[in-house]
């Protein structure tokens, strides 16, 4: 079925073009005929997408692209690899299999993964590509992921789903019985099969809005890339009725940041003005809402119940963005004027009332350069500036 569009002068033409603007290219004529303008313009478009998210693919010959939307919405296989590091054992089954990255992951730690695809034609390209990759433990089925389970006659290892938002509910709050499949409503029937289940959510998704759905909850991974939140993992297990530990993770080019608590549990934070140094969590942690913890495990002060600041006299080393505070001034006219309007700044509110946009407008203070300004408030509840170098970037 893909003979064509696997030609190798259409295969040439596909890599010449990657990153190309399709909107010009699709005004040209179609140097194939005999292949559809649309299908050759859409592998154009995936394989540019593929291109830092997914290497491996990118890089290897042969391998057919879904729909652009389809390699938006996949894992990046660096979120891929972080999940196959929490499975184990023989036998894992994926629910919502789509373009297939994290399977191709989980093959690599499980002897057998069965992938489960609804959409006949994303199945077919799914087990084109293992082949290409030479993956041989992967076992795809194009059919719905329940009727496959209640015919399986088998039990797993892990179960793992990708639950995805159905399109009649736009604009409302994201909540998992609005996702297909219903995973609260078909927990009890997934756990005939597999006393592991592991599901990927959308950051999108508020953790206590999730544990108010789900049950058997072990723990819960919050996954960013680049300090970009990608995905929220649960770990849910049957018969588990314990504390829930909660681990975040920023997956940086050179390093990984880690930081992992245990939720509900009665932590106090401690609170001063502003000292030497400065830190702002990253945005995985920003996501846990572990604020206090943050300030008991790192032995740092808070700046604010509400501002998510913290500071220290003596450097150390955080999971987050790390500055030098040069100076401190009230937020009034008088100190406004003498020190930032007309400058030139970064700019970030934390526990303020005023927006960057309706900042800078004020006191004309244009975007960039080397000088990092955090407008907040102090545990004196007074609105300040805090005028800083910047150590390190998250």
């Amino acid at each position: 079925m893909f003979s064509l569009i696997l030609k190798p002068e259409i295969q040439a033409f596909i890599n010449a073009n990657i990153g190309t603007d399709l909107t010009k290219l699709a005004l040209q004529k179609n140097p194939f005929p005999d292949v559809d303008w649309r299908e050759i313009l859409n592998q154009i478009a995936a394989k540019s997408k593929a291109k830092d998210k997914l290497p491996t693919w990118f890089s290897t010959d042969g391998i057919i692209y879904p729909s652009k939307i389809s390699v938006e919405q996949t894992s990046s296989e660096k979120t891929a690899l972080y999940k196959s590091n929490l499975v184990s054992g023989e036998k894992l089954i994926d629910l919502t299999g789509g373009f297939g990255i994290d399977d191709y992951y989980f093959s690599k730690k499980i002897d057998q993964v069965f992938h489960c695809e609804i959409k006949a034609e994303l199945s077919k390209i799914v087990k084109h590509n293992f082949e290409k990759l030479q993956v041989s433990n992967v076992e795809c089925f194009a059919a719905d992921s329940f009727d496959i389970l209640q015919n399986s006659g088998t039990t797993y290892d892990w179960l793992y789903i990708d639950p995805s938002r159905r399109n009649d509910v736009k604009g409302k709050v994201f909540l998992l019985k609005d996702c297909l499949p219903n995973v609260p409503e078909l927990l009890d029937f997934y756990f005939k099969y597999s006393e592991n289940i592991l599901i990927k959510t959308a950051p999108i998704l508020d953790i206590s809005a999730g544990l108010s759905e789900l049950k058997n909850v072990k723990k819960i991974h919050i996954i960013a890339v680049d300090n970009d939140v990608k995905e929220l993992l649960w770990e849910i297990s049957k018969d588990y009725n314990s504390e829930i530990s909660i681990k975040t993770t920023n997956i940086l080019k050179d390093s990984v940041e880690h930081f992992e608590f245990t939720l509900d549990k009665d932590q106090t934070a401690t609170f001063s003005l502003p000292k030497k140094f400065l830190y702002e969590p990253n945005s995985a942690i920003m996501k846990s809402g572990g604020f206090n913890e943050v300030s008991v495990q790192f032995e740092i002060d808070k700046l604010h119940p509400h501002s998510h600041l913290y500071t220290s006299e003596k450097r150390i080393e955080f999971p987050g963005r790390i500055f030098e505070i040069q100076q401190q001034i009230p937020y009034s006219k008088t100190e406004m004027k003498a020190f930032l309007e007309n400058q030139k700044a970064n700019i970030t509110t934390r526990n303020f009332p005023d927006s960057v946009e309706t900042i800078r407008k004020k006191w004309k203070i244009k975007d960039g350069g080397t000088q990092y300004c955090f407008f907040t408030t102090d545990v004196n509840h007074n609105k300040i500036v805090l005028i800083c170098s910047k150590i390190k970037q998250a």
